[in-house]
């Protein structure tokens, strides 16, 4: 469980290929806070992954077929930027919303619109996602949590503050580029509960 507030930015130091998948190398910060174990969970640009490697300054990752199939992750190249979270701690605070790190589904940016310090960042939607968008409501892009400003019937529109821009992959990203998306998890609850309500209907 993740809150989708980045801790830091990675770079992609390897991709290798091991079997049907590919293992991931990650340059991360060398303070003694990432510093983790074997098995230990970590968010890459909003995918959930699990420590395969751990040295000072660098972790890898395998992705599995279905990883590579429903995620960004198998286009990343070495020296890409990648937005990484721990895992959330339930003695602390909650300052984004509630991010499995289970990606629904693949989106493209739409455009990028600088307006005074942000910038607007529109979001193209796979079909079956748009009915779990909602205006004002919580969405995860590349594991960042940030609110849904504008919603049309195929994109969504975000503002990006000044901070968030610079730290996170945000900047690199240019027109046509795809993101991981991860919608609201309660409002995935709610429409699953409506889908089977209207079937059993007498």
């Amino acid at each position: 469980m993740f809150t989708g507030l980045v801790e830091a930015l990675g770079r992609v130091g390897a991709v290798e290929a091991v079997g049907s998948g590919r293992r991931l190398g990650v340059v991360v910060p060398e303070e003694s806070t990432w510093r983790l174990e074997l098995g230990e969970s970590v968010a890459v640009s909003g995918v959930c992954l699990t420590v395969v490697e751990a040295k000072p300054g660098r972790l890898a990752f395998d992705l599995a077929e279905e990883t590579l199939r429903v995620t960004t992750l198998g286009g990343l190249r070495v020296a890409d930027p990648v937005n990484l979270e721990r895992p959330l701690r339930f003695d602390g605070r909650l300052g984004g919303h509630l991010v499995l790190g289970h990606v629904d589904g693949i989106g493209r940016i739409g455009g990028i619109r600088p307006e005074g310090d942000g910038v607007w960042l529109e979001v193209e939607v796979p079909r079956g996602l748009r009915p779990l968008l909602i205006p004002k409501g919580s969405v995860a892009v590349d594991g960042i949590s940030l609110t849904v400003a504008a919603l049309r019937d195929r994109q969504f529109e975000v503002m990006i503050i000044p901070f968030t821009w610079s730290h996170t992959n945000l900047s690199s990203l240019s027109v046509r580029d795809q993101v991981n998306l991860e919608c609201d998890m309660l409002g995935k609850y709610v429409v699953r509960a409506a889908e089977l309500f209207e079937k059993t209907r007498p």
